[in-house]
């Protein structure tokens, strides 16, 4: 399989993953004053997002997009339009968001978020009538999220009571989001589940849902956290069928709601694995979907790309550090790459008194960090000066000792890459029935005391070998496809053939006489050749 067959595979692989991603309209409430404190955070959020959505590589997270403010009315200041390959569009639209006047005090309709979602379920139900068949859009379902600094509860007990009347068919859900007054210094993970945020607090309780069809939440009031929310938007949504089956060894412990297989030989019972049916989700956005990916990924691929810069001074890489982190500190999932090995150089080029200097310096370096159970946070330096219009794109890496001479240098998440993820936290005890069953299966399993990969093989030697072995003998069947049918040969009449005759022999030249000088029987009869190689140049001109 080629690189193209590969990258097309990989293509439809993905976006079947995202196939049911919902289309989206975004209700912003832009009623003065209260406008005021949340526009700059709010605009800046959705430029960022916008940025990234339309940069993304594979299949579209967000198809559609439309956008309405609200303030005495509604206005559609976005009609729906794909994302991806709309950012102009898309930014022209913040840009006129950031003009609604922040000033004076304008009283706000209470039917005004009522009339902007009716009106932006008509505006899908029409731009559904009106999509081709065999489109891009799998879904037959609009969400709708209201952004507003009013009381919450208030406004979702005003959508119940405008709502009840209205088809909502075509509505998957209604999100009321209240942009709180908050610590902008929190830049934390956000939750967004319905059981961790609230409407008024942070902390959102029993009575918080107060419709079937309308659920409230609350961001706080900066950039980051309204930008963690968009993100979320980016998840697959697609809840069809399960992602992943986590295969447990069966265990001792049988109940009724355990399959038991019989053996057809015995009556004894045998225990079928525990399956566990889990959904996967992404911590982090690949780097390679964004463009300049080399700015996050290459660096650490392979020694190879040290080396290249090595060959001018110019272009060393240069890791500065930033500061020094707790080992226990630093989530294993924001990590991503290819780890790389730092030890203390041996080039043959600089001194020996500064190699030493150098190895010993190293030295301390490991035992301090060892001693003090420290990580170094460090950020890749520019290697040379870009054109002025170029935004210099950071990465950044953790450095983390061993107990050898040596540092392991992993590739770090930035903000940009970092997904919203729910990580809830369960304080109750599981059921005991549940909690024997798993615990009688991973009693069957053999515990080591460290993860040896040497013990592993994954048959990657047999595949390459069995690739490698067929790769000719498919080269050449393709050729053999490729290549046109013989066609048979055509037959002449004898006249043709005795005119063809005629012209091929006026075109060959006479055979010389057997009186000409250069004609030589006794060579012409040899049919082998003695062959002396000399040893000696006079010998062989004096051969001559």
């Amino acid at each position: 399989m080629n690189s193209g067959n590969k990258a097309s595979y990989n293509n439809k692989t993905y976006a079947s993953v995202f196939a049911r991603q919902p289309p989206r309209i975004l209700i912003v409430d832009v009623t003065p004053p209260l406008w005021l404190d949340t526009c700059t955070n709010l605009c800046e959020a959705l430029e960022n997002f916008f940025s990234l959505a339309c940069s993304l590589a594979g299949p579209c997270r967000v198809p559609l997009l439309s956008l309405y403010v609200v303030h005495n009315q509604q206005e559609c200041l976005l009609p729906f339009v794909q994302v991806k390959g709309n950012f102009a569009r898309l930014h022209s639209c913040v840009t006129e968001l950031r003009t609604m006047p922040k000033e004076g005090c304008l009283r706000q309709k209470p039917d005004s978020l009522t009339h902007a979602i009716e009106d932006g379920v008509l505006q899908f139900k029409q731009y559904m009538r009106h999509v081709t068949v065999g489109g891009s859009l799998n879904s037959c379902s609009v969400e709708i999220t209201v952004l507003t600094s009013q009381s919450g509860r208030h406004v979702v007990k005003q959508l119940e009571s405008g709502l009840s009347s209205t088809d909502l068919v075509s509505l998957r859900r209604v999100q009321v989001v209240h942009i709180s007054k908050g610590n902008p210094l929190m830049m934390t993970d956000m939750d967004w589940s319905p059981q961790a945020l609230s409407g008024e607090g942070g902390k959102m309780d029993e009575n918080a849902i107060l419709g079937t069809d309308i659920d409230l939440q609350s961001v706080e009031n900066n950039a980051v956290c309204l930008e963690s929310f968009f993100k979320a938007w980016l998840h697959d949504h697609g809840s069809d069928k399960e992602h992943l089956h986590l295969l447990l060894p069966p265990g001792g412990f049988t109940d009724k709601s355990s399959p038991i297989l019989h053996c057809a030989y015995s009556h004894t019972p045998v225990l079928s694995a525990v399956c566990l049916k889990c959904d996967v989700q992404e911590r982090l956005l690949s780097p390679t979907l964004l463009p300049g990916a080399s700015d996050f990924t290459v660096k650490t691929e392979s020694v190879r790309d040290f080396e290249q810069a090595h060959k001018t001074p110019a272009n060393l890489y240069r890791l500065r550090v930033l500061k020094a982190l707790k080992s226990n500190g630093v989530c294993e999932s924001v990590f991503f790459g290819l780890p790389l090995i730092i030890r203390p150089t041996n080039c043959w080029q600089l001194d020996w008194d500064e190699l030493e200097s150098n190895h010993q310096n190293f030295h301390a370096l490991c035992h301090t960090l060892r001693n003090r159970d420290w990580l170094l946070l460090a950020r890749c330096e520019p290697q040379t000066q870009g054109p002025s219009w170029r935004v210099t794109v950071y990465s950044y890496y953790v450095i983390q000792p061993s107990a050898s001479l040596t540092l392991l240098m992993k590739p770090v998440a930035v903000r940009e890459l970092l997904l919203p993820c729910h990580l809830p936290v369960v304080d109750e005890e599981p059921p005991e029935t549940a909690l024997s069953r798993i615990q009688s299966s991973l009693d069957v399993l053999d515990v080591d005391p460290a993860y040896n990969p040497l013990a592993l093989k994954s048959n990657l030697y047999k595949h390459l070998r069995g690739l490698l072995g067929r790769t000719p003998y498919r080269q050449q069947t393709q050729r053999r496809e490729q290549r046109p049918p013989e066609q048979p040969p055509h037959r002449q009449n004898p006249q043709q053939s005795r005119q063809h005759q005629s012209k091929v022999k006026a075109t060959v030249a006479p055979l010389p006489s057997a009186s000409s000088k250069s004609f030589r029987p006794a060579l012409a009869m040899n049919s082998s050749y003695d062959l002396t190689f000399c040893s000696d140049e006079e010998e062989f001109l004096t051969g001559l």
